[in-house]
């Protein structure tokens, strides 16, 4: 059955609220339109395209966390809620796998999960203490990984930080982290030197 316009719009605002990071291409396949006829409902709606989508909402994410600079969260930070939950996607490139399997190192997806569990943590230093880990399957190049972090329980100077990360809606990786809260960084008083 042909949609109007309005209803394939009012369905595309309704993905991308859904699913910001959604692709032209994917809208398409979902609409049963043409790319061409998403960008041109894009642009119609005021909508940017992914790209400047993701940026959009990092700049947002990245102002609120406090235990690490920007540059050091590995993947893209997307979403950040301080003390409760966290998302990223990082994109597995040709630099992070195997060359025989291509099949990505585990340390990669692993440095994703670990610097999202600290960076949702609201204190000026967080590291991890410890972590239970598990890769559900192997991650191939080009794969999209989304990795959520949700805050489970504070307890004085530690909090447990549960990150699941999928492809697609296949979960891939799952982690539970204890994060010690520094109150201060090493070596400094409080409000000063």
């Amino acid at each position: 059955m042909r949609q109007s316009k309005q209803q394939r719009q009012q369905r595309l605002s309704e993905m991308l609220e859904e699913d910001p990071f959604l692709t032209d291409e994917r809208l398409a396949q979902a609409l049963g339109v043409s790319v061409q006829t998403v960008r041109l409902d894009r642009i119609e709606l005021g909508v940017p395209e992914l790209r400047e989508r993701v940026k959009n909402v990092a700049r947002a994410a990245y102002g609120r966390v406090r235990s690490m600079e920007a540059g050091e969260v590995v993947g893209e930070l997307i979403d950040l809620v301080p003390d409760q939950s966290g998302l990223s996607i990082m994109e597995v490139t040709p630099e992070m796998v195997f060359q025989k399997t291509s099949f990505a190192r585990g340390h990669h997806i692993f440095a994703q999960a670990n610097s999202l569990a600290a960076a949702v943590v609201d204190v000026p230093v967080a590291l991890t203490a410890s972590a239970q880990i598990r890769f559900l399957r192997p991650v191939k190049v080009g794969e999209r990984l989304v990795a959520k972090a949700q805050v489970r329980n504070t307890e004085g100077d530690f909090s447990e930080v549960e990150v699941v990360t999928r492809v697609g809606r296949e979960k891939v990786f799952e982690g539970l982290f204890q994060v010690f809260r520094a109150r201060r960084e090493h070596g400094r008083k409080e409000g000063g030197v």
